[in-house]
């Protein structure tokens, strides 16, 4: 299998810059792209490499492409459109696909990378941008387990965990099971701090006790401080959630799977869209519960 040593980064967000900058203080040679050309440039700066006009020459001579976009079209776009990565790429290189997404785009890039004798991977990751800053990501994958031990030392750099959860689309369905999940710690951290602010607790010792029980969480842990402060300027977006849930929420259709607290949790979300507050932290959700007092 074609061993590694220059890399095409494409989409240089909160969490595809940090990821690629630990792939190049590893000494990858790496080739970027970015819709906004001046943060590739402002990467490329910092950095080093080479910042390319096209996702086609960023691809070109790169043994392995590493995409993280917005949503599905934004990847169609990128990799397979006129002048998308699989133009640049050549027979025997790979790609692997960062952005959350869905199942079947994950199938459609796996055939599209069949015709031209590309190894492909489905590998959203989870952690926000403070994983992609610090390398600990989780990472999960779906696709060929060959492939997925070829690419295992290379993904280390940006990551904590690792997984493969099975064929191509995998990576994608338990991605939807950790957005489906989140949603679910978010509501219920927000309307907790809501309820001891009631009754008038002192919610930073409320949380200090809870995290050290069963309710203990992720979210509570990190996002705790900033909900309590009214700060949601920064992390995950609502607009991205959403887009997220609108995955998940899709594939239960076709699964016939009951998701009646994710749908209620959409709803949330989309109201606090209306508001104007599509930007916000997802833990934007206690804003909610507090403005409709």
């Amino acid at each position: 299998m074609r061993s590694v040593s220059t890399v095409a980064f494409i989409g240089l967000g909160v969490m595809g810059g940090p990821m690629a900058g630990h792939l190049a203080q590893q000494g990858f040679t790496l080739r970027v792209y970015n819709r906004t050309h001046r943060k590739a440039d402002a990467w490329v700066e910092e950095y080093g490499g080479s910042a390319h006009d096209t996702p086609a020459n960023a691809a070109r001579g790169a043994d392995l492409v590493l995409c993280c976009v917005g949503n599905d079209n934004d990847v169609r776009e990128v990799i397979t459109g006129e002048h998308g990565a699989l133009a640049g790429m050549s027979a025997g290189s790979f790609l692997v696909d960062h952005t959350t997404a869905s199942a079947d785009l994950a199938e459609e890039l796996g055939a599209a990378c069949r015709e031209r004798d590309i190894g492909f991977m489905d590998a959203p990751v989870s952690g926000g941008q403070q994983g992609a800053e610090n390398g600990a990501l989780t990472v999960m994958c779906g696709g060929d387990e060959a492939l997925f031990a070829h690419f295992e030392p290379i993904m280390t750099h940006y990551s904590r965990a690792l997984t493969l959860m099975g064929p191509m689309g995998s990576g994608q369905l338990t991605k939807m099971v950790n957005q489906i999940c989140v949603a679910g710690l978010v509501q219920s951290l927000s309307e907790g701090l809501h309820f001891a602010q009631q009754a008038g607790l002192d919610a930073h010792r409320v949380i200090d006790v809870l995290s050290k029980g069963a309710a203990g969480s992720w979210q509570m842990e990190n996002r705790h401080q900033t909900m309590l402060a009214g700060d949601y300027d920064h992390g995950f977006a609502v607009d991205w959630m959403r887009k997220d849930l609108d995955i998940c929420l899709g594939q239960a259709r076709r699964l016939n799977a009951a998701l009646p607290v994710t749908a209620l949790v959409d709803q949330f979300y989309a109201e606090l869209q209306r508001q104007g507050g599509g930007r916000l932290d997802t833990s934007a959700l206690l804003k909610r519960l507090n403005t409709t007092e």
